[in-house]
């Protein structure tokens, strides 16, 4: 299972809501599950942002 909070920790070079997204769609390749539990802590996290996660990673 992927944790947000894992791969946000694994990947400290991801500075933004975009690049965040990237990663989440190239980690789905590997990963069955995803658990968001944290809220992404950049200024460009936008109101929906769980619903974009998730979509990206399905």
């Amino acid at each position: 299972m992927l944790y947000l909070s894992e791969l946000m920790m694994q990947h400290p070079e991801v500075d933004s809501f975009d690049r965040l997204l990237e990663v989440v769609k190239e980690r789905s390749k590997t990963e069955m599950f995803f658990r968001i539990d944290v809220k992404p802590p950049f200024s460009d996290t936008p109101d929906n942002w769980e619903d974009r996660l998730e979509a990206t990673f399905t």
